[in-house]
């Protein structure tokens, strides 16, 4: 292991393998929803099998599925009529790093490939639809960096005992607010250590921890690095975290909205635009207004007009929505302005470290897919000098006549439908199978759910 970073490389690997100090490689990806997916894997055979051309193979039918692994209709990529044959996860290497929190094991992202053409990924896939709008950002020289603050609530419960009391009566980890409560956050740093600990083992570099604001509530910020290890970081942590709580006995959640009583939990997403080998930032201005070079406002011009026809991108599930109320520290008004949180965009740092926090994400976004819309939307803006709104000042969630975010998973599904940005940006057959993975879970939900709130409501007075 590199002492600086976790990281390994093949070489190492295979040493520690032979020493007998790791038994078990976890080749993954993630599917549309943003968990990981793959095999546990023998080091040897890894080294020995996978690395050439043929990499692992895999069911198709995991990039067309739902929450709950059900297939899905309505996507031309896969379906019964095709058969749900295979695809091949080829680990990429540089990923290679320790899974501090699992003994003798270690872990690697794939990039998916067609089953039947070696150098084809497969285009549905969110690692390559991101690697895909970084390829298009390069091309017109530029670099995009980024950053995620993601918030998860952490509960006193298992995830098995939660389950089986139907997710009611769960006990936070903070009996109240914990929001830079240092007191209170020391009785969840048994936890929170094993995490921001796990994931400088891993390789991935955490800044800080904190509380947030709703009880149980907390905050590990990832450092800023270029889009695709930020996403993959991104990906690991959330990852990583859950594991470690089902290993604890404990849960957490990153879900948008647990309960209409407590804050929602976010995904800021911080990003700006850098020179294309990204060692000088086109962001700053010593003599623009508000310090902005015309990069940046037309970046930021992108980014608003876009905001709500890449709403689900950045907002996945019916639950999504519940996060955006009005005084919630949730945005609900698509305006930008200097350090205000009640905006939808906040622009903070100086010079280099000038940049556009994207207060929309939920903390149950999936970063690949987030962190493309974020691209695709900059790049339009800035191939087009899209002038922003002027910068608003004052109380956003009281604002008049402003573009406010989608209040529901329809309207945002029906935003995105007619987004002509994102279908050109992404390609019409990945925009296609987009859509229909948004399409479909507001399907299973309008037609082949009863909640709790329609019981309680109709049962007897209906």
């Amino acid at each position: 292991m590199t002492a600086a970073t976790g990281t390994l490389t093949v070489k190492q690997l295979e040493d520690l393998a032979d020493a007998g100090e790791v038994d078990t490689v976890l080749c993954m990806f993630t599917d549309l929803q943003g968990r990981f997916m793959g095999k546990r894997v023998v080091p040897h055979f890894l080294l020995e099998e996978i690395l050439g051309e043929e990499g692992l193979h895999a069911c198709l039918y995991l990039l067309a599925i739902d929450m709950e692994m059900e297939p899905l209709p309505g996507y031309q990529y896969a379906s019964w009529e095709t058969g749900y044959g295979d695809f091949r996860m080829v680990p990429d290497m540089s990923t290679l790093r320790w899974c501090p929190w699992i003994e003798k094991t270690v872990m690697v992202i794939c990039d998916i490939f067609e089953e039947e053409e070696a150098d084809k990924e497969v285009e549905v896939t969110p690692r390559t639809i991101l690697k895909r709008q970084i390829a298009r950002a390069a091309e017109l020289g530029y670099t995009i960096k980024t950053g995620s603050e993601l918030e998860f609530y952490l509960f006193r419960d298992s995830y098995r005992d939660a389950a089986e009391r139907a997710y009611r009566d769960l006990r936070p980890s903070s009996p109240y607010i914990m929001d830079y409560h240092m007191l209170q956050t020391t009785r969840d740093e048994w936890f929170v250590r094993q995490v921001r600990n796990s994931m400088l083992g891993a390789g991935i570099p955490v800044e800080f921890s904190k509380g947030e604001f709703g009880r149980g509530q907390q905050e590990i910020n990832i450092t800023y690095s270029d889009a695709l290890s930020n996403a993959d970081h991104h990906a690991l942590y959330k990852h990583g975290v859950k594991e470690m709580a089902e290993l604890n006995g404990v849960a957490a959640t990153f879900m948008a909205k647990w309960t209409m009583a407590e804050a929602g939990s976010s995904c800021h997403l911080h990003s700006s635009v850098w020179n294309a080998d990204g060692t000088e930032s086109l962001m700053w201005s010593e003599d623009g207004e508000h310090h902005m070079s015309d990069t940046y406002r037309w970046y930021m011009g992108g980014l608003i007009a876009c905001a709500r026809e890449m709403a689900w991108m950045y907002a996945p599930f019916v639950n999504s929505y519940k996060r955006y109320q009005l005084g919630s520290w949730a945005p609900t008004a698509i305006v930008w302005s200097r350090d205000n949180r009640t905006c939808g965009f906040r622009t903070v740092g100086e010079h280099t470290g000038a940049r556009v926090e994207c207060r929309i994400p939920g903390a149950d976004a999936n970063p690949y897919l987030a962190f493309a819309a974020t691209i695709a939307a900059g790049l339009w803006g800035i191939q087009n000098e899209v002038e922003p709104p002027p910068m608003f000042v004052g109380n956003a969630y009281e604002a008049k006549d402003v573009p406010r975010v989608p209040y529901s998973l329809h309207e945002a599904v029906e935003t995105f439908r007619g987004s002509t940005v994102a279908r050109e940006a992404f390609g019409d057959f990945v925009f296609e199978h987009l859509l229909n993975t948004a399409h479909q879970e507001q399907v299973t939900f309008d037609n082949t759910t009863v909640t709790d709130w329609e019981l309680a409501r109709y049962f007897e007075r209906g």
